[in-house]
C-alpha cells in the first residue's frame, strides 16, 4: 500500500512539475497581457495608481523585465519610467484638476517628439537620464509637483545606411523646457534647456516658493508679483554673473545681452544646434556632414567667447553631477556587461557639457525669459509664451516646417532636393 502511494505521490509530482515547466512558457505573454489590464486600470489613478504599481510589483522591479519596462512606461507616459517612477498627466487640463486638488503647481514639459518614446529630441533624453531618475529630484517632483508633458511637434529623425547592415538612428534639432505654472495653468517661470541635477533642483524649489507666493498674493500685489519676482531674479543673475567673471579674473565685464527677437531669415539648424552644448556633441557631426542649411551668424550672439564660458563651466561642476541611479541608468542603456570599460569616460564627459548647458542657459536663455515676464511680454499663456520661446530662444520656430534642416538658396543635386513623401 504504501508503494502504491509513493507512485501516486510520484506521478502527482512529475505532473505538478510538468505543469509548472508549461506554465512558466507561457508566463512572458499572459504576464503581459495582465500587466496590460493593470495599466488600463491604474492610468487614470494617476499617481496613486502608478504607488499601486509599484507596490505590487516591488519584488520585480529589483530586476525588472522588459514586460515590466514596458508596463511601466505606458502607466507614467514616460520611457525608463522604471528609473524615475514618475506619473506625467499628457493632458493639461487633467493636470490643472490635479493640482488644484493637490495644492501643488504643475512643471510643464515641452518637447519635440514623445517623452515615452526612445527618440524623442536629445534634451528630453538628457532629462530622463540625468534629472528625472536622479533620487533627490525625483523624491521633490513625487512629493511637490504635477507633472505634464506636450509634444510641440515631432522630431526629426535622420538614419544613416552603412550598406553592410548597420544602421545609425538619431534625431536632429529641437529643445526642450520645462513650465512651472500655477494650478490654473499660468506660467510663473520657466526652465529652459538641460541643467545639471542639483541646479534644476535648485529651479524647482525656487519655482515652488514663486507659485505659493503668487497664489496667496491679492489685489495689487498680485497683478505685480511676477514683474518684481523676475526683476529680483534678473538682478540676482547679474550679480553672479559678475562674480563667476571676477573669480576668473576677468575685470571688463562683458554685458549679458539679449538674444535678438526678430530677424529676417529662418534660423539655420547649425545654429539652433549650438544653443544647447550637450545636444550638439551629437548632433553636430550629422548637422555638418549632411550640410543643407545656410549659414546664420546674426541669429544668436555670443556673450563671451567659448574658453571663458568652459572656465565659468568649471565653477559649477558639482552642479552637473549624476547620481548612482544616473549612471546605473546610463550604464544600462549604453554598455554589456563585458564593455563597460570607458563608462567613467562617458560619463565624465557628459557631466561637463552639461555643466556648460546649465551655466549657459542660465545666463543666456533663462535671463530673456525673466526680461519677458519683467515687461508682460507673451508670459500669461503657456501656449503663447511657448511659442515666442522656439521661435526666439530655441530657433525653431513653428513658421518653418523644416527646423532650419533645408535652405531655398542651397543647392543638392538631388531630385526634388531630396524631399520624398
Amino acid at each position: 500500500m504504501k508503494v502504491r502511494s509513493i507512485k501516486i505521490a510520484i506521478a502527482l509530482s512529475l505532473i505538478s512539475v510538468g505543469f509548472s515547466q508549461t506554465a512558466h512558457t507561457q508566463t512572458p505573454s499572459a504576464n503581459y497581457a495582465q500587466l496590460t489590464q493593470q495599466v488600463a486600470s491604474l492610468r487614470p489613478q494617476g499617481a496613486k495608481g502608478l504607488e499601486t504599481f509599484l507596490n505590487n510589483h516591488a519584488q520585480e522591479l529589483k530586476n525588472p523585465s522588459p514586460q515590466i519596462k514596458e508596463a511601466l512606461d505606458k502607466l507614467c507616459q514616460q520611457r525608463d519610467c522604471y528609473a524615475s517612477k514618475l506619473y506625467w498627466y499628457t493632458d493639461l487640463e487633467q493636470a490643472k484638476a490635479a493640482a488644484k486638488a493637490s495644492n501643488k503647481p504643475i512643471l510643464s514639459l515641452r518637447l519635440l517628439g514623445n517623452l515615452d518614446q526612445d527618440l524623442s529630441c536629445a534634451n528630453s533624453r538628457f532629462f530622463r537620464v540625468a534629472l528625472y531618475p536622479n533620487a533627490e529630484i525625483s523624491k521633490f517632483l513625487r512629493d511637490r509637483y504635477i507633472l505634464h508633458w506636450q509634444s510641440v511637434r515631432p522630431v526629426p529623425k535622420v538614419t544613416i545606411d552603412f550598406g553592410d547592415g548597420r544602421k545609425l538612428e538619431r534625431t536632429i534639432t529641437g529643445n526642450s523646457i520645462h513650465y512651472i505654472l500655477d494650478s490654473s495653468g499660468e506660467p510663473v517661470d520657466a526652465i529652459p534647456g538641460l541643467y545639471g541635477p542639483q541646479a534644476f533642483l535648485r529651479q524647482l524649489v525656487a519655482g515652488e516658493k514663486a507659485v505659493k507666493e503668487y497664489t496667496n498674493s491679492q489685489g495689487v500685489a498680485r497683478a505685480g508679483f511676477l514683474q518684481e519676482y523676475h526683476r529680483q531674479q534678473l538682478a540676482s543673475s547679474q550679480r553672479q554673473w559678475g562674480a563667476d567673471l571676477a573669480k576668473l579674473g576677468i575685470k571688463n565685464l562683458p554685458r549679458l545681452v539679449e538674444i535678438p527677437a526678430n530677424n529676417s531669415e529662418t534660423p539655420s539648424a547649425a545654429v539652433a544646434g549650438t544653443i544647447a552644448v550637450s545636444k550638439m556633441r551629437i548632433e553636430s557631426p550629422l548637422l555638418r556632414d549632411i550640410n543643407i542649411a545656410s549659414t546664420n551668424q546674426t541669429a544668436l550672439q555670443d556673450i563671451t567667447d567659448s574658453a571663458t564660458w568652459q572656465r565659468i563651466a568649471q565653477l559649477y561642476k558639482a552642479d552637473a553631477k549624476l547620481d548612482n541611479n544616473s549612471v546605473a541608468l546610463i550604464r544600462n542603456k549604453r554598455f554589456q556587461a563585458n564593455k563597460a570599460d570607458n563608462l567613467q569616460r562617458v560619463v565624465g564627459n557628459f557631466e561637463t557639457v552639461m555643466a556648460l548647458d546649465t551655466i549657459r542657459n542660465e545666463y543666456t536663455l533663462h535671463h530673456q525669459i525673466h526680461q519677458w515676464f519683467m515687461q508682460g511680454n507673451a508670459t500669461n499663456n503657456v501656449n503663447k509664451l511657448n511659442e515666442k520661446v522656439y521661435a526666439e530662444l530655441f530657433l525653431t520656430p513653428n513658421s518653418d516646417p523644416w527646423l532650419g534642416l533645408m535652405s531655398n538658396d542651397s543647392y543638392s543635386a538631388i531630385d526634388n532636393d531630396g524631399i520624398r513623401k
